[in-house]
């Protein structure tokens, strides 16, 4: 007779995955998510120089939380080509002139696709393994490159960038308060609008409006409440909390600061 005894340990585990796999990130992270937004926040006012070391950390933090969300750790070739990549676009968009840093941020990202699939050439596990590790070292890499967005719309507009982070801080801190769901998103959504309209208020109005501070905010916070249910999607990981959780909120509203900072300005 097949022995079918199972372990604590894999009772536990039968239990575990029985539960819901959305599993918000909670208010620690929220608070690093802030410490990260407020040092955007604090920087993008003085040019893209000080900015740099805030999306550097950004893009660190959000190449290792990519990789842990999607159940690979260790993956350090992979952490290092996803944060290698976003270092380029950081060099490529500082570089380039004003009116090609769309173009410089597209090469780079082009450029490190190539060299992930070069490198997945030496991948020696089975065709589904291969096709993991492309698809999420593709996916952070293009997480990191966008995450210099940030850096780019400074360069253009850093009052939109400082009010978006603002939003993506306050959006984090609201949907962390325990409660139903739809009231945290509810509630994230208009903290966003809040932090947006008291930055206008501070004269922090992206293009010197207020109403494009609110807007600011509020794209800021939308886009942080969807970066935390994209790291929600995970059982229960500190580690996944801390990287994905703290970073996705802030590197998911970088497409939005740019269009919204060429805009204003």
């Amino acid at each position: 007779m097949t022995d079918t005894t199972v372990d604590g340990r894999g009772e536990g585990r039968a239990r575990h995955r029985a539960r819901s796999p959305l599993i918000h990130p909670g208010p620690l992270p929220a608070l690093l998510t802030a410490a990260l937004a407020g040092a955007v926040a604090g920087t993008a006012a003085l040019g893209q120089g000080a900015l740099l070391p805030a999306v550097v950390v950004l893009q660190a933090v959000t190449a290792a939380g990519w990789f842990r969300l999607n159940g690979m750790w260790p993956a350090r070739q992979g952490i290092a080509l996803a944060f290698a990549g976003g270092l380029a676009a950081d060099a490529a968009l500082l570089l380039a002139p004003e009116d090609r840093v769309p173009h410089a941020m597209m090469g780079a990202l082009g450029g490190w696709f190539l060299l992930v699939l070069l490198l997945q050439l030496r991948h020696r596990g089975s065709a589904e393994e291969r096709l993991d590790s492309l698809t999420a070292t593709a996916a952070a890499t293009l997480l990191t490159v966008v995450a210099a967005a940030h850096l780019a719309a400074a360069g253009v507009d850093g009052a939109t960038v400082v009010t978006a982070a603002l939003g993506v801080a306050a959006a984090a801190l609201a949907r962390s308060v325990p409660g139903p769901a739809a009231l945290g998103v509810v509630l994230g959504l208009l903290a966003g609008a809040g932090a947006g309209a008291a930055a206008g208020a501070a004269g922090w109005g992206a293009g010197g409006a207020a109403g494009w501070a609110v807007a600011a905010g509020a794209a800021g916070g939308c886009c942080a409440l969807a970066g935390l249910r994209t790291a929600s999607y995970d059982f229960p990981s500190r580690f996944v909390h801390f990287t994905a959780g703290v970073a996705l909120p802030l590197t998911a509203a970088a497409p939005a600061v740019y269009p919204l900072a060429h805009a204003a300005a």
